[in-house]
């Protein structure tokens, strides 16, 4: 059986639109768990009425991976699908994500296609890539779909918004890191599992419709401020230290690209128009910067307790991450 596990904030009609999908998924067994995060809006009443779920509420807004904790720790699945709450399935979409992860003993997490929902020709993401300063972003994000993706194979981890777990797996490595609260948490837990020798299944047939950054916005401040700060504490956490040591340079490299991009009006840049918006993103790449570095040390104690999981030497895990690497043309 499958546990599937939606959080959910103030999000009523997204969240009756994805449950409205789970209820056409066919060929699986199933059960539906929403977590919702002190939602004023009825969403909760409207899971469990309309839909039978099984809902967790919280009196207040927990974050994206506490939320999902407590859906993992009532899960009782063989294997824990997370959805995002402004994401639609296709009605295979289960089925073939068990089938993917059941294919190998190893395999203990599949990637969906997910697709942009405003625009399904075009690709919202197709599993992970990263960027050597521990920015990452779907494969092939902002693509139009020309059948590139249409073959089942390994990817470095699948993206949160439509993902399958081996619970096993999950036992094993520990669940969603709390500190990350929301952004970049499902890289932090992937990366993690791949250290510990697990690997990723993408396949094409696990079809999603994804409403892209409906949570925050993609001008909002404070979500760049959370994946400046995550993507610090992913490497703090993971990184080989060869790779660490050189953080500042790949960021500075980064960064002259993505400044490059905002000259020409592209990129994330565009989000944030004008010297104002510029300068509400550096501020907000500081305070994502400066809390990192505030949760340094707690990271560096996760850090040295990652050695009763490895599987992979710092040799092969930087073989891995260079093998995924996300080209500097996309990443700006």
């Amino acid at each position: 059986m499958i546990s599937v596990i939606i959080v959910n904030w103030n999000r009523k009609e997204l969240l009756r639109a994805c449950l409205r999908s789970l209820a056409g998924q066919a060929g699986v067994d199933f059960e539906t768990i929403v977590v919702d995060n002190g939602s004023a809006d009825g969403s909760a009443e409207l899971a469990e009425a309309e839909f039978g779920a099984r809902v967790i509420r919280n009196p207040d807004n927990r974050g994206y991976c506490a939320a999902n904790n407590q859906g993992i720790a009532l899960a009782r699945g063989e294997f824990i699908a997370l959805l995002n709450n402004d994401a639609e399935a296709g009605p295979g979409w289960l089925a073939a994500l068990e089938r993917a992860c059941s294919k190998r003993r190893e395999i203990g997490m599949a990637a969906s296609k997910i697709l942009v929902w405003e625009e399904p020709r075009r690709i919202d993401k197709a599993g992970h890539l990263i960027f050597p300063d521990g920015q990452n972003r779907g494969r092939g994000a902002g693509a139009l779909d020309r059948g590139q993706f249409d073959r089942e194979e390994e990817v470095l981890w699948p993206d949160g918004c439509a993902a399958l777990y081996r619970k096993e797996m999950l036992e094993q490595i520990g669940g969603f890191d709390e500190d990350f609260f929301a952004y970049g948490d499902d890289a932090e837990l992937g990366l993690r599992a791949r250290i510990a020798g697990w690997r990723c299944l993408y396949t094409p047939e696990a079809v999603v419709r994804h409403h892209r950054s409906a949570t925050l916005g993609k001008g909002s401040a404070r979500r760049l401020e959370l994946i400046e700060r995550n993507r610090l504490l992913l490497a703090i956490k993971l990184f080989p230290w060869s790779l660490l040591w050189l953080n500042p340079v790949f960021f500075l490299v980064r960064l002259g690209a993505g400044m490059a991009a905002a000259r020409r009006g592209s990129g994330d840049t565009a989000h944030f128009p004008g010297w104002r918006g510029k300068w509400t993103m550096a501020c907000a790449l500081v305070r994502g910067d400066v809390a990192a570095m505030l949760l340094a040390p707690r990271m560096l104690r996760k850090r040295a307790a990652i050695g009763r999981i490895r599987r992979l030497s710092p040799a092969q895990l930087r073989g891995l991450l260079w093998a995924h690497r996300l080209p500097l043309r996309e990443v700006a």
